[in-house]
């Protein structure tokens, strides 16, 4: 007779998680609820939210009959996720800390510790995603030793599994998770994949889950809140302000705090589409051995390959010699940011993502190259020397 699957569930506090739990026990597995505390701080009323999180966690053990366990990650959030989100503002960057949290919290730090700790088949959380792993064959998976070397951590992942956007797609999380590794996605199950937000509410309010499914949808920072943003920042960072000056007439348009009013990005002008190179780290394969390797990255064909910065954008990627990525859009991309996060998808298949590390020029850029190319010859010359810059793609 086979052994009862142990699965180790994510719980937050939140109706996701809660009913991701209850999913898991509908299906007979040994489920064990655990709460992560990652945040120290009160919020600006005084009070702590991770402890109202906390015990609204435990009630759903408690209804679901299930054990609870709680960590604590502050040590590991604050220099994994914190320090890290604190040095892009300073640096003038726009850092996305929900996707740098989920690599190296939730799926490192929670995965390793449901594995090597509670002796888990596997994990779930309450995201909106799916993989290409039903539940069995997830609970085949064996940790397989990351291949060491540049190209083979590239190209080598062997039956890579698959992560997918949800059925939900208003919902769908795959954007946050583009930076899981491989060795976590393939010992993950996502309960809510293939649910509605709407569904999973009516399957709380059914099954006594009312304290969870009475609180407000959480969406400030991960595991922060939603607090005010700049208040918050003021008591990590030291404002620097300047000056908007517009790079047509370097007129002053206005002025700025800078960090942590917002990153000291120039004002491109009327027109601030740019490609960009990315940095390949996680998701989209790492640059020598003992690093993350992710979610593979294949370079896939042009057509039918897009890099969703908040919206689908066609682009073509181009493998660099030092590890990097060199993404081109096919067209215009308005307000990108070095520090932000590309993710690539083709179809509903999550590929992996990439840190923003530079910007190409500016369509404003191009187009002023292109006239000055226009008044020094007759007709535009197709020559090599003119350039990708001059390119429709650039």
């Amino acid at each position: 007779m086979q052994a009862v699957r142990h699965v180790v569930c994510a719980l937050s506090g939140g109706v996701d998680s809660a009913v991701a739990a209850l999913l898991l026990r509908r299906r007979g597995y040994q489920v064990t609820g655990v709460f992560m505390k990652n945040w120290d701080s009160l919020d600006e009323h005084g009070v702590c939210t991770a402890d109202k999180d906390c015990e609204d966690a435990y009630r759903v053990c408690q209804i679901l009959d299930i054990p609870f366990h709680q960590v604590s990650y502050v040590k590991e959030y604050w220099n994994d996720v914190f320090s890290d989100f604190l040095n892009e503002y300073e640096k003038g960057r726009t850092p996305n800390p929900d996707i740098v949290c989920n690599k190296h919290i939730k799926f490192s730090c929670f995965f390793h510790y449901a594995v090597d700790n509670l002796g888990a088949d596997a994990i779930a959380t309450g995201h909106y995603a799916r993989t290409s792993l039903e539940d069995e064959e997830v609970f085949e998976q064996k940790h397989v030793k990351k291949p060491e070397g540049l190209f083979r951590n590239r190209f080598e992942v062997r039956n890579a599994v698959k992560l997918l956007q949800a059925a939900d797609s208003f919902k769908d999380q795959t954007f946050f998770l583009s930076q899981v590794s491989q060795d976590a996605l393939r010992r993950t199950i996502f309960p809510l994949g293939g649910l509605t937000k709407e569904f999973v509410k009516k399957i709380a309010a059914e099954n006594r889950l009312h304290h969870v499914l009475q609180k407000k949808e959480s969406m400030g920072m991960c595991f922060i809140g939603k607090r005010n943003f700049e208040h918050f920042l003021l008591q990590y960072l030291q404002p620097r302000p300047g000056h908007f000056i517009s790079i047509e007439d370097n007129k002053v348009l206005g002025t700025h705090k800078g960090p942590p009013d917002r990153p000291p990005s120039p004002v491109q002008g009327p027109a601030e589409d740019q490609p960009r190179a990315l940095d390949c780290g996680g998701a989209s394969r790492s640059t020598g051995p003992g690093q993350d390797d992710g979610v593979p990255l294949p370079i896939p064909p042009p057509d039918g390959t897009r890099a969703p910065l908040f919206y689908p954008v066609p682009c073509v990627l181009t493998l660099n010699q030092d590890g990097t990525v060199w993404v081109t859009a096919v067209q215009a991309v308005r307000a990108l940011a070095t520090g932000q996060f590309a993710v690539f998808y083709k179809g509903d298949e999550c590929l992996g993502s990439g840190k923003i590390l530079r910007l190409g020029p500016s369509a404003y850029t191009l187009q002023k190259g292109q006239r000055r190319a226009g008044m020094a010859t007759e007709s535009p010359s197709d020559s090599p020397e003119d350039g990708p810059g001059l390119s429709p793609l650039l």
